[in-house]
């Protein structure tokens, strides 16, 4: 037993209590111990509502942040009670971290307050296709810090909260999930528009996962040095999907321009 003696051998003071090196195994155990259980309880609860309740995704998400926060911050008050601190010695610390948001973390500070308020509010919902700061994709997570958005070519991008309650945001509540996809191509100048035109609508038209309603439709753009033009039509694919059919359509494009002996600039 006396070898154990060290560890409540006195390192330091605080709030008035002796905090031995026992202490600090305590609290790191128990502080280990406190982040599994709020995160299988968070699951736990999510997994309950999901089955019990009619709940929709975003407000399982506020329900499911709010106990894990909840937990969190009376097990860690439990914690310091158990060692001994006297709680009112964080006062001068508290103060500290004031400052130190004030001055260092605002952009943190910003993000947390701006995941609340997307998280109460609901300005947009787990599922939404929305453009914000020239990212545009669907929701697939909005946490406590930032908004994970799925892309089109099947990138996912984090973007704070802040941004999406700080910003313009340009939504396509669900179910409105057509996609507008862009098909920009130049041709020569004098190349028959018409048949141009035919081709690129009738390419469009047969695939199958291309909407009749809205129809696809073309613009000419530009016609300066050469006839530029765009495709542009709409799709019911998830954007998971949407880089296979740009893809697709593009070597169908190709396929048929070349067919109809129409050359592609660029």
């Amino acid at each position: 037993m006396h070898d154990l003696d060290f560890l409540n051998a006195r390192l330091f003071t605080l709030g008035g209590s002796a905090i031995t090196l026992w202490d600090i195994v305590f609290v790191v155990v128990a502080v280990m111990a406190l982040l599994w259980f709020a995160a299988h309880a968070q699951r736990w609860l999510d997994r309950r509502l999901s089955t019990h309740t009619r709940l929709d995704p975003s407000m399982r998400k506020v329900v499911d942040n709010l106990v894990r926060i909840s937990i969190l911050v009376i097990g860690v008050l439990v914690i310091v009670q158990a060692v001994g601190i006297n709680l009112t010695t964080f006062n001068v610390v508290a103060g500290a971290v004031g400052v130190g948001i004030g001055v260092g973390l605002q952009n943190v500070a910003s993000n947390f307050i701006g995941g609340l308020i997307v998280l109460f509010e609901r300005p947009v919902n787990i599922g939404d296709r929305i453009a914000v700061s020239g990212v545009e994709g669907r929701v697939r997570a909005i946490g406590a810090r930032a908004t994970r958005i799925q892309c089109a070519d099947g990138t996912v991008v984090i973007v704070p909260n802040q941004s999406i309650i700080g910003s313009n945001v340009t939504t396509w509540p669900q179910p409105s999930s057509a996609w507008q996809l862009v098909f920009p191509l130049s041709v020569k100048l004098g190349t028959d528009i018409d048949a141009l035109r035919q081709t690129l609508l009738a390419t469009a038209a047969a695939d199958a996962d291309v909407l009749r309603e809205p129809a696809p439709f073309v613009n000419l753009v530009s016609t300066a040095g050469a006839l530029a033009f765009e495709l542009r039509l709409y799709t019911a694919h998830d954007v998971v999907g949407l880089p296979d059919l740009q893809s697709r359509l593009r070597q169908a494009l190709l396929a048929k321009l070349t067919a109809a002996g129409i050359e592609v600039q660029g």
